[in-house]
């Protein structure tokens, strides 16, 4: 019997229909809520596919990839997050993440995700470069990390008005 597929996000709605929904598929999956359950149940079943959201309940999912990477080395691990940017996922990928996914997304890209050889391999270049106001949304991103999330230092940084940097950021993410 293979090793059953570990859902880690913090919604347990989302985590219900995630699980439900891979079942129809014929794919057994378990979920965690929390880091601390993830770790028990990845332990206790050794899986070799993980979704894991990007943000469990404040905490960066980002630190439980080398965690499970330890449980398991083989594992493939796609992170998912509401809140996509070029920053987050490079280092999601440099902690050893398999892809990277911005939610909503379909299950089925979740499972060709799993089996997608490394997102490094393509040789391919997008036919069009990035929008002005997507570069303008993955800027943004990277220098509020830098801040650690805070909108005045990320504003003076931009030299920007706050008020300004907060509906830039209420607003979703711009499509490439």
């Amino acid at each position: 019997m293979t090793a059953p597929i570990l859902i880690i996000d913090d919604d347990p709605t989302f985590n219900a229909i995630l699980i439900r929904t891979l079942g129809r598929r014929q794919q057994t999956a378990i979920g965690a809520h929390s880091s601390e359950e993830a770790l028990q149940l990845a332990q206790q079943h050794q899986p070799s596919r993980i979704v894991l959201d990007l943000n469990l309940a404040g905490v960066s999912g980002l630190s439980l990839i080398p965690q499970l990477l330890d449980i398991n080395p083989l594992a493939r691990i796609v992170v998912l997050t509401g809140y996509g940017s070029i920053a987050t996922a490079v280092e999601a990928i440099k902690r050893g993440a398999t892809q990277y996914l911005a939610k909503p997304v379909e299950i089925e890209a979740i499972l060709s995700a799993f089996d997608d050889a490394d997102p490094g391999d393509s040789d391919s270049t997008p036919d069009e470069p990035l929008s002005v106001d997507r570069l303008e949304w993955e800027h943004i991103q990277r220098v509020l990390k830098e801040n650690d999330g805070n909108v005045s230092a990320t504003a003076r940084a931009l030299k920007m008005h706050r008020r300004t940097l907060q509906r830039k950021l209420a607003k979703h993410p711009v499509r490439a």
